[in-house]
């Protein structure tokens, strides 16, 4: 009976002393700030949870569309996917980053028509995370 008791013991605290390495890291975004200015997107934020990682690959993606003055995108090269990434130090397990990605389409989508972005996505590859 006491081994037993010694061997039941034993696996509860091994277990419990392996359950706070397992939680150690829980990467989040704390704060995502995506603006547009004309035919380029900006993402800027911050991320913590990241335990002992070195860096995190960050990666900004989009649908960037050339659309006219009656909501239509008039040809079908005129629809692009488009991303930016790049990798960033991770310091006290947070990490700050800041993309940059530019649609360009040829022909120029240029006034009358705008350029219009859906489907935006911020993308931690190493930790599997995504925003939104």
């Amino acid at each position: 009976m006491r081994r037993l008791f010694v061997s039941l013991f034993s696996v509860v605290v091994l277990g419990a002393m392996a359950v706070p390495a397992a939680l150690a890291g829980n990467p989040h975004f704390v704060v995502v700030d995506v603006s547009q200015s004309g035919n380029t997107v900006t993402a800027t934020g911050k991320e913590a949870g990241l335990g002992d990682e070195p860096q995190v690959h960050i990666v900004l993606s989009a649908l960037a569309e050339c659309i006219n003055p009656g909501n239509n995108h008039p040809q079908a090269n005129n629809k692009e996917s488009v991303s930016a990434e790049g990798d960033f130090p991770v310091q006290n397990g947070k990490a700050e980053f800041s993309l940059t990605l530019t649609a360009t389409f040829q022909p120029d989508c240029s006034p009358p028509m705008s350029v219009v972005f859906s489907n935006i996505k911020v993308t931690d590859v190493t930790s599997g995370i995504s925003y939104p």
